[in-house]
């Protein structure tokens, strides 16, 4: 028996969101507890599973803050360090007019990239049933090198690795760079998660079949998740591609978070009924992660608004718009 069903390695932040203007005319930011592999773990969390996460933040009152708030939310803190010399990561999210999203980062350097091997605790990993981790982990040579012991280890451990670019350019010195560490998620991962701007830069192809199907003429990944914002989302497994239409939410705050929310709730299906699907249980996947999703973008931040299984069951019976 594993302790755990999901662990993730990464990194752990406040992104601060614009919430409304002072009555002096300037925006106010919220500071939300954030940071791609742990809105992973919240979602998880809240449809019932055990996580745990191993990162790193700094001995400062936003580190001491997300150390608390992911306690909260039900998620292991066991593999959490903190850094006495270096801050806390923090993610500046700006609202674009066309609802897309704009980060700036004050990361150089961050805590959560100062994750050392020495660092990860092996006993954790060992423990679960999957290991979770993106490419913001493999930005700089201590974090690169306590990701490639982490995923050695859950590798030597028979624990299945799930993998989610959730590529930030600006974090990159090269894109050449970005590129080199989706091509290693991808040479390792056994579920991958990626969007369509994702796909178009790392194959070129702005068709998605065509860009996946180059992704897997040369990395023999056995389930592939593409994320294709309004337009849904599809699976690839085995022979079998599948397509969900997306949830229309007519009352979009924030989409961030949004597709961390769906690899959560598909993380959850996989830990319920394995990786190898049929065409129905690939639908069902879909279908759930969509709603999931959907609800997300309606609140601010994500780790702590994940929304709960019966807001994601009503949805989806409902088969209507949010209002």
């Amino acid at each position: 028996m594993k302790k755990y069903d999901v662990v993730a390695l990464g990194e752990l932040l406040i992104d601060f969101t614009e919430n409304g203007l002072s009555e002096k005319g300037n925006p106010i930011l919220e500071a939300n507890p954030g940071g791609a592999p742990c809105n992973v773990l919240a979602m998880l969390t809240k449809l019932g599973k055990k996580t745990a996460f191993i990162g790193k933040v700094g001995s400062d009152s936003f580190g001491k803050m997300l150390s608390e708030t992911i306690k909260t939310c039900g998620i292991s803190a066991k593999g959490l360090v903190f850094d006495d010399k270096v801050h806390t990561t923090l993610a500046f999210v700006h609202k674009k007019p066309d609802g897309d999203r704009d980060f700036s980062f004050y990361r150089e350097p961050g805590a959560d990239m100062m994750l050392s091997e020495e660092e990860v605790d092996a006993d954790i990993i060992s423990s679960s049933k999957i290991f979770h981790f993106g490419t913001l982990s493999m930005t700089h040579k201590s974090n690169s090198e306590a990701t490639y012991y982490a995923v050695n280890t859950a590798k030597e451990n028979g624990v299945n690795i799930s993998f989610d670019p959730n590529l930030r350019e600006p974090l990159w010195k090269s894109l050449d760079d970005a590129k080199n560490a989706m091509k290693y998620g991808f040479s390792v991962c056994d579920i991958l998660k990626i969007s369509d701007n994702e796909i178009e830069f790392f194959t070129g192809e702005k068709d998605i079949d065509k860009g996946v199907e180059k992704i897997r003429s040369e990395y023999d990944i056995p389930l592939i998740l593409a994320t294709l914002g309004k337009k849904g989302s599809k699976a690839y497994c085995k022979d079998i591609i599948v397509s969900a239409s997306a949830y229309e939410n007519l009352n979009v705050i924030d989409t961030t978070g949004a597709g961390d929310t769906f690899m959560g709730c598909a993380l959850d299906y996989i830990c319920d009924n394995g990786i190898i699907l049929n065409k129905e249980r690939l639908c069902e996947l879909l279908d759930r992660a969509n709603a999931a999703a959907a609800i997300i973008t309606g609140r601010r931040g994500a780790l702590k608004a994940m929304p709960e299984k019966a807001e994601i069951n009503r949805l989806r019976n409902s088969k209507l718009e949010i209002y």
